[in-house]
């Protein structure tokens, strides 16, 4: 059994260190190279440079594990081996148009278990963490999710990608608004989530995601005591899913709008 404790206590040094490196990109952006991968769909040097010293440094301290990231993919991966799931920049969009809400995401995923995530936006000096069985935590501080009951007790955090067809997402969309709530969203699935399991949003709902972009804060909203969609069934791990995130007394309703 990998020593999970160690693992954790390492992530949340190395995502402070990748997180500075970010930042400095961040202050020069004028300078960076960006490319397009897709539709709505970016990606500068920056990700790649964080995301290789993430890399390389997981590979040093723990060569036994593998390895899946935004920008390089997926290292060879064997049933029971223990997988660093990694966005190096979420929300690059945010990222390349000197906006705040962009962060670095780590997860851990052993035996098909999330156990373990921390996510860091830099620009805003915000680590939130969470490891399977303990409090989740603001920079070391406890955090726990609201006890919102109704999509009118507060904002909910929506996501949506080009992946997903306008015509799949807006009856989801239609019946929110129905209900009278009120939307947020910022271009960053895991910062949306920490929010969630910080208590600043009700919950947060999108049809189709990576596991890189939510997985760490999927586990920070677990450990605030929140409730989660099974991300990881059906090949979600691989192929992303769609993400349900919200307190127990609210997560019926969210699952209700798809």
């Amino acid at each position: 059994m990998p020593d999970l404790t160690a693992r954790y206590e390492f992530a949340s040094g190395l995502i402070k260190e990748a997180g500075e490196l970010a930042l400095d990109y961040f202050r020069r952006l004028g300078t960076l190279t960006i490319k397009q991968k897709g539709e709505q769909d970016m990606a500068s040097e920056a990700d790649l440079a964080v995301e290789m010293l993430i890399r390389d440094r997981l590979r040093s301290q723990f060569p036994e594990d593998a390895f899946l990231g935004e920008e390089t993919g997926r290292t060879e991966f064997s049933e029971g081996q223990g997988v660093w799931v990694v966005d190096p920049i979420d929300g690059t969009q945010p990222f390349i148009n000197g906006l705040a809400g962009w962060c670095v995401s780590m997860a851990f995923v052993l035996n098909g278990t999330l156990q373990m995530g921390l996510v860091y936006g830099p620009a805003r000096v915000e680590l939130f963490q969470g490891f399977r069985g303990q409090p989740g935590t603001l920079n070391g501080n406890p955090i726990h999710v609201g006890n919102a009951s109704r999509l009118t007790d507060g904002i909910l955090g929506v996501g949506y990608s080009p992946r997903v067809k306008p015509e799949e997402f807006l009856p989801i969309f239609s019946r929110l608004l129905n209900q009278g709530s009120m939307f947020y969203r910022e271009g960053c699935g895991a910062l949306a989530l920490c929010y969630v399991a910080a208590g600043r949003l009700i919950g947060y709902v999108e049809p189709h995601i990576n596991s890189w972009d939510c997985l760490g804060a999927l586990a920070v909203v677990q450990a605030a005591s929140g409730t989660i969609n099974d991300f990881l069934a059906d090949d979600g791990l691989w192929k992303g899913n769609r993400v349900i995130a919200g307190p127990p007394s609210l997560y019926p309703t969210l699952a209700g709008l798809f």
